[in-house]
């Protein structure tokens, strides 16, 4: 999951105009004095990929049609467009990222939508106390926010599933890979009377290998994350119990009476073109979409982590080198925000970065310490350019730091 409280920051701001060039001789229309928003996850360095597809992906609805709320669907989620249904089902084939079979599809406006709906399915009004949502730490920063954002009588946040110790029934939130940090995640609390939620919202190439089909009872993804496509709001649940997928559709049938044909039609047409190109895979007939991110992510991760090995300040995760069942060889997370830390004696790093004026989020927001910042990885190409000059040009002086031989 990555959307709900990604435009809660501030917005990129600019001083001056024309173009400038960075410090690592990058002609870029930005201004050199830009604020840098890193704060938030708006992935929209896919641009030039879907740029380059020309009208493959346009769809085009005259007036009349989809008047209807409903869908002509055989599905249990009766406003699920059946073209986005078999995208889905399609497009996880190709990757083999996910089980469909036996599955009910649940579409939702983008995957925070639909949490809200599993938090309401999962729960009951005949039991006793509200129950306790938790999520390992670092976890993702708007998990407490729409668990307490309509302060429910069914539910409530519990905090760092770590530290959660209550005999009683619960819900954890497993993020993989995680958001913030990249790395895999597995449950941790594993008690009877848990229910487990899998937000797999960055379970795709070109953010991790993919080692195996995944077949957990609840599986949120969104295609804000796997397409880029943030702005059509669109996301997807697997449910295997059809007693929870009934209660999720009753939920979005109360709150707001399905979702947005134009959105799903958009969505389901760009899915099915990805899914129909990764039967290309390798060869000259067309590019690839995962290929394309991958190898970008790849070159952004490398770019940072020598830029960070210079400077000396701060510290990113290292990922194992894992097989990856999609692209058939050995390859590691280039996750779609760097989880960093700064070294011994800047104790908040967010506002160390303010001051070079790089907004990132706070590590407090997901439940650890403020030395740690997440900073995205999926911006604009000027911007990201910007960040590492920025980053650059930040020397160990600065606060009087010295250099540690074990930072990367």
């Amino acid at each position: 999951m990555g959307g709900a409280d990604q435009v809660s920051g501030t917005r990129m701001v600019a001083n001056g105009g024309g173009m400038e060039e960075n410090h690592s001789g990058v002609a870029t229309n930005m201004p050199i004095d830009a604020i840098i928003n890193l704060d938030h996850g708006d992935p929209t360095m896919y641009e030039s990929f879907w740029k380059k597809t020309g009208d493959k992906c346009t769809v085009e609805m005259k007036g009349y049609e989809s008047l209807s709320y409903f869908s002509k669907s055989k599905s249990l989620c009766w406003f699920l467009e059946p073209k986005l249904e078999d995208a889905i089902k399609s497009l996880h084939g190709a990757v083999g990222n996910t089980v469909t079979d036996g599955y009910t599809i649940v579409v939702g406006t983008g995957s925070s939508h639909l949490l809200h709906a599993v938090l309401y399915a999962v729960t009951s009004r005949d039991q006793p106390n509200q129950m306790n949502v938790v999520s390992a730490a670092p976890y993702y920063s708007a998990y407490q926010e729409i668990t307490d954002l309509v302060k429910s009588g069914l539910y409530k946040w519990g905090g760092d599933a770590c530290h959660f110790d209550k005999n009683e029934p619960y819900i954890e939130l497993v993020t993989s890979p995680n958001n913030p940090s990249g790395v895999i995640q597995e449950a941790v609390v594993n008690r009877e009377g848990g229910i487990l939620v899998h937000d797999l919202a960055y379970y795709w190439p070109q953010y991790t290998p993919i080692t195996s089909a995944l077949e957990f009872d609840i599986m949120l993804f969104t295609a804000s994350k796997c397409t880029g496509h943030a702005g059509s709001r669109i996301g997807w649940a697997l449910v295997k119990d059809k007693e929870v997928a009934k209660k999720m559709i009753k939920f979005m049938e109360v709150a707001t009476i399905g979702v947005s044909k134009e959105a799903q039609l958009r969505v389901a047409n760009i899915l099915q073109v990805i899914a129909d190109d990764s039967k290309h895979f390798g060869s000259p007939e067309g590019e690839n979409f995962f290929e394309f991110g991958q190898n970008l992510m790849k070159k952004r991760w490398e770019i940072l982590r020598e830029t960070l090995k210079k400077n000396q300040l701060f510290t990113v995760p290292k990922y194992p080198f894992q097989r990856c069942n999609y692209f058939g060889d050995d390859t590691q997370a280039h996750p779609a925000f760097a989880w960093m830390k700064c070294k011994e004696g800047i104790e908040d790093c967010e506002k160390f970065l303010r001051g070079h004026k790089i907004l990132t989020r706070n590590g407090r927001r997901f439940g650890s310490d403020p030395s740690f910042v997440r900073a995205s990885m999926v911006g604009g190409e000027e911007e990201f350019n910007l960040f590492i000059d920025r980053l650059s040009k930040i020397q160990i002086g600065d606060k009087n730091e010295k250099p540690n031989a074990n930072l990367e």
